[in-house]
């Protein structure tokens, strides 16, 4: 934590406005990244799962009827 804090430093005095947006992406999912670190959880499985239903969605070229979208996809992936 402490050569993050440096290098947050270091950027603000550098002036580079590309590593500014990167300071400031990392200081808004500060928690998440912490939370990687000491758990070495992700949420890897569920961004697979959202792809899955992506492309599933792709398949059927669209969704018309919701409900029917939900039931055929509870029956596949469930």
């Amino acid at each position: 934590m402490l050569k993050l804090a440096r290098w947050f430093k270091e950027v603000e005095e550098s002036g580079f406005k590309s590593f500014s947006v990167l300071m400031k992406t990392i200081m808004n999912h500060y928690s998440d990244i912490l939370n990687y670190f000491d758990q070495r959880s992700t949420n890897a499985s569920a961004e697979s799962f959202n792809a899955k239903i992506k492309n599933f969605r792709l398949q059927l070229r669209g969704v018309r009827d919701k409900s029917f979208f939900l039931f055929r996809l509870s029956k596949l992936f469930a």
